[in-house]
């Protein structure tokens, strides 16, 4: 801040002069004996401006808005006391009253004081229940139970005093006393941390010793002595209430705490109720023990329902919510305590293969009774004391305690006692599906131990292995140190890429497609690319592995196609009409609802389905070919060529080469590049082409680099070539509308 500026409080500093003034006038003209006219329009004042100035608080938006309000009300009734006291000493006959009008006051501003206090608590601590006044108020009676024991007991002045006045101020003063110490336990635990409690803790005891001393008083004078000493306790709540306190979030209130308060007071009542049996029982000792016992018994009761809600919605946190099994949380929770105790044990990640298929083409409900049967099994298979979650989606966890001698051996069984168990299909919705698995596997060893973030770590490890089984397509794999990289690069590079494709990091270059027999580019392949922030421009190997891993790649998908598309609409309308070409993924091939939405980019484009094409690879088509199939007939039906790439390096048969609704072959660079130096690669070129034609196919052929192997593809009747020898992949303002041979690579 500026030193310039004006501190905070200055706005708000003649509110405080309007309290103070008035509460040194009231306390200095009570020290004679009688309160002058001046006197009592002093009190009138600072009742007025800390009205104002607490009226003030409660028009802010800010999380004390409740407790200032509290507080307020308790002024307004507490300065009603005070007045009514100043003017019962002015009034000849009244003198009797004495301070009874401010014991009275004292006593009603218990419930808005105590429930303010412990409301504004909640901001900062958790020791105490915002609505726990039901407790406060059984001490209050207990208090007011024992004080008539004592005074019945040990005379004095106070036993002359008829009820009508004694039960008042044994009221006001038990109810300062509670208020009193509620305060300085809050002050305790809060540890003297804010100087707003600290104002308001002087305030609070400036207030209450008033109270003390007026239910206390029997000589001339001391009610108005109480009177002012209340006057006076109120400047420190005023300096409180200018000072604007942090912002803070509520803290949840714990019902043991109250529980043991309400159990304590039960016990003192009953004490109390004992004695004055003992004793000669006065009426109002035995009624406020009594009230006190069934208040705090019920505070116990509520709290009893409080801790069972509690109970159940911990439980609940920590289970999911689908499958009953452990959730995400009580899952960590257990590897963090196995590591703390340096007990060995596995952990493995288990996901389901294919687990989308089911979703997509049984409905939610199916895939839901699907994981349920998958929960209830892995529950069944696993070894007694094996805790099986679910982590979200289709992936689980299984954490199983290890003897200290065989924590490799053991790990790789469970592995192999689940791909073993699950070989048995589900009775899902009619029909029987088998779940594959793909589990990834790490152990901590007896008495390792691992940093702070054990769980993070071991979880880590083996979403690693599962990935490498993923991509292996290994059943189950366990983490290796030598082989198995950390993920947290990987994940935290699908992170970014999801953020990415949202900002429209994602770009096309375009690779030309040319006629052999002319040179013309007639058409492109779409080739993504990511423009990294920081790491430049990242060639598709850098992350779509992990994209089609991690479920992003039906989204990146989109992005390439809508790109792709529009880029040949505006070829279209510069008269330049060339195919683009765009490869889908497997998670693209189990979409049924991708053809329709291809359909309704090209009409918004203005696109002819011709002018599109999109690739396959035979590996793709092989994951599951019946799905496959039914999607590229769909996308057949719009008129979209469909074509194959890489096509001989998978292991399609030609019966299903007869069957899909292919337009296009593209022959793998690995045939191109040996064309010129194998005779055996070339009879298969040769034939491939040859086939390709007999059945209307057009033969694309990738990986052309050179001169050389261009002239044979053309003598072998091949229809189009693609590689470094026309272009590399170029953003489409570098793409010329032929592609002259280049020289020799």
């Amino acid at each position: 801040m500026s030193s310039s500026a004006p501190p905070r409080w200055l706005p708000r500093a003649p509110l405080v002069a309007l309290v103070v003034v008035p509460a040194l006038a009231v306390a200095a003209t009570s020290a004679t004996g009688r309160l002058a006219p001046v006197g009592l329009g002093s009190a009138v004042l600072l009742l007025a401006a800390l009205g104002l100035l607490l009226g003030w608080r409660t028009t802010e938006d800010q999380p004390e808005r409740e407790m200032w309000a509290r507080l307020l009300l308790s002024g307004g009734l507490l300065g009603v006391g005070v007045l009514s006291t100043v003017a019962a000493s002015l009034v000849p006959g009244l003198e009797q009253v004495g301070g009874l009008p401010l014991a009275v006051a004292t006593a009603l501003v218990f419930p808005p004081v105590y429930s303010g206090l412990l409301k504004w608590n909640r901001y900062s601590t958790s020791a105490a229940d915002p609505n726990d006044v039901l407790n406060g108020s059984a001490g209050v009676l207990v208090a007011v139970a024992i004080g008539n024991v004592l005074v019945d007991d040990l005379g004095g002045p106070l036993a002359a005093l008829p009820d009508w006045r004694l039960q008042p101020l044994l009221l006001a003063a038990a109810s300062a006393v509670v208020c009193l110490g509620t305060v300085w336990v809050m002050t305790i635990i809060a540890a003297l941390r804010s100087d707003v409690r600290m104002w308001l803790v002087a305030g609070a005891l400036t207030a209450v010793s008033g109270g003390v001393a007026l239910g206390l008083a029997t000589a001339d004078g001391a009610p108005l002595a109480a009177a002012a000493a209340v006057a006076v306790g109120l400047v420190p709540l005023a300096l409180a209430a200018v000072r604007q306190p942090p912002r803070s979030t509520p803290q949840p209130a714990d019902p043991a705490d109250s529980t043991v308060g309400a159990v304590s007071i039960i016990a003192v009542a009953t004490l109390t109720l004992a004695v004055a049996a003992a004793t000669t029982p006065s009426w109002p000792a035995v009624v406020c023990a009594g009230l006190s016992a069934i208040a705090s018994s019920l505070r116990l009761l509520v709290n009893v329902r409080d801790l069972s809600e509690l109970a159940v919605s911990r439980r609940e946190a920590l289970t999911d919510e689908l499958t009953s099994l452990p959730n995400r949380r009580a899952v960590l929770r257990r590897i963090e305590h196995l590591c703390a105790t340096g007990t060995p044990f596995a952990l493995g990640l288990v996901d389901l293969d294919k687990f989308k298929e089911v979703n997509d083409g049984l409905g939610h409900a199916a895939g839901d009774d699907l994981l349920r049967m998958i929960a209830r099994r892995l529950e069944q298979t696993v070894p007694a004391g094996t805790l099986v979650g679910r982590l979200g989606g289709d992936e689980f966890a299984v954490i199983a305690p290890l003897t200290a001698t065989a924590t490799g051996e053991a790990s790789g069984r469970l592995g192999t006692g689940l791909v073993e168990r699950f070989a048995v299909p589900f009775q899902v919705a009619g029909l029987e599906l088998h779940a594959d698995l793909s589990i990834g596997l790490t152990v901590h060893e007896p008495g390792g131990h691992l940093p702070d973030g054990c769980a993070t770590l071991l979880l880590r490890r083996a979403d690693s292995a599962l990935y490498d089984a993923k991509r292996t397509g290994a059943s189950a794999v366990a983490w290796d140190a030598g082989r198995h990289v950390d993920t947290s690069g990987r994940l935290a590079l699908v992170e970014e890429l999801r953020a990415g494709m949202a900002r429209g990091e994602l770009v096309l270059h375009y690779q030309p497609q040319v006629a052999v027999r002319t040179g013309d580019v007639v058409g492109v392949e779409a080739l993504v690319r990511w423009q990294h922030p920081t790491r430049g421009l990242l060639p598709p190997a850098d992350f779509l592995p992990a994209a089609e891993l991690h479920g992003l790649m039906g989204a990146l998908t989109e992005t390439v196609l809508v790109q792709a598309v529009t880029q040949a609409a505006a070829w279209r309308q510069e008269g330049r009409d060339l195919r683009v070409s765009v490869n889908l993924s497997v998670s693209n091939l189990l979409d049924r609802a991708l053809p329709g939405r291809v359909a309704e980019l090209l009409a918004a484009q203005g696109l002819p389905a011709s002018s599109l094409v999109l690739e396959v690879t035979e590996t793709v088509l092989m994951s599951d070919p019946e799905s496959s199939l039914a999607v590229l007939d769909a996308i057949a039906a719009l008129g979209i060529a469909v074509s194959i790439d890489d096509f001989g390096t998978g292991y399609a048969s030609l019966s299903y080469l007869r069957q899909l609704p292919v337009t296009e072959l593209k022959l793998d660079r690995s045939f191109t590049q040996d064309l010129l130096t194998d005779s055996r690669t070339d009879a298969i070129v040769s034939g491939t082409i040859d086939m390709a034609h007999r059945l209307g196919l057009r033969v694309v052929a990738e990986g052309v680099e050179q001169l050389a192997t261009l002239q044979r593809l053309e003598a072998l009747g091949c229809d189009e070539s693609q590689g470094y020898l026309h272009s590399r992949p170029v953003p489409a303002a570098a793409l010329t509308p032929a592609a002259p041979l280049l020289q020799p690579a």
